[in-house]
């Protein structure tokens, strides 16, 4: 049997479209399960699902030395939601690379908790938000040292690009550390297209959708560098990218 439906009273839906989280939460099994052995590396790609409402969850768990790199991209129409709990032992290595794209008056969000719980350990988040319309974007995420997992490091990079006045753009890293030799940052900006650079690549001829297409691709397209321009993932988020600035 699955669970109640969430509120907004919790903290991990606090921005989420409820309603259309009700629509699907009932076919909703549990969280998938990852689990990478001591030692081994995995890499995933998750992509849009063309459903309206794309719903993923996952419980992930790197043992001793592994490593997982998970890329991401959020651009449901109407609601889209990326939901990690990832367990480090030590010496695990876990790198997530996200984007939340979307407009009119989409939801989209991705909620992360990352826990060191033994030493060693390294966490990396990037994530790039781009909204236009009335779209609502969200990063949460929590990273959680334990006291045993001494010589941590971790690091959140979050930062929103807004196309419109009336989109939203909600960012909170947060960290919870027990250990006390660890190294951990967090860091949040939200900002719009810079117009000197728009005004810069109008003066060379290029048109004002071409021009806003190409700074978004340059916002957003570190996060494939370790799969390259040609990777689907890349594409597809192109593809979206030129679509909020038609």
């Amino acid at each position: 049997m699955n669970a109640p439906l969430p509120t907004r009273a919790d903290e991990a839906f606090r921005y989420a479209d409820i309603a259309a989280l009700g629509e699907v939460w009932d076919d909703l099994a549990a969280p998938q399960h990852v689990e990478i052995a001591a030692q081994q590396k995995l890499q995933q790609i998750w992509l849009p699902s063309g459903d309206a409402v794309d719903v993923k969850r996952a419980n992930i768990v790197l043992e001793a030395g592994a490593k997982f790199d998970l890329y991401a991209l959020n651009a449901a129409p109407r609601y889209g939601r990326i939901e990690l709990d990832v367990s480090l032992h030590e010496r695990a290595d876990f790198n997530f690379h996200a984007a939340n794209v979307g407009g009119g008056e989409t939801t989209l969000e991705v909620v992360t908790v990352v826990r060191h719980v033994a030493p060693d350990a390294t966490s990396n988040q990037t994530v790039r938000t781009v909204l236009g319309g009335k779209a609502v974007g969200s990063y949460l995420g929590q990273v959680a040292v334990a006291r045993e997992a001494q010589k941590t490091e971790s690091e959140q990079d979050v930062k929103a690009m807004l196309l419109s006045r009336e989109a939203t753009a909600n960012a909170k890293p947060e960290l919870e550390i027990y250990a006390d030799d660890v190294a951990c940052a967090h860091g949040a900006t939200v900002g719009e297209l810079d117009a000197m650079q728009l005004y810069y690549a109008a003066a060379r001829g290029l048109p004002p959708e071409d021009a806003k297409a190409l700074l978004l691709e340059g916002f957003i397209g570190g996060l494939w560098d370790e799969l390259g321009e040609d990777a689907e993932i890349a594409t597809l988020a192109r593809t979206k990218l030129r679509e909020l600035t038609r």
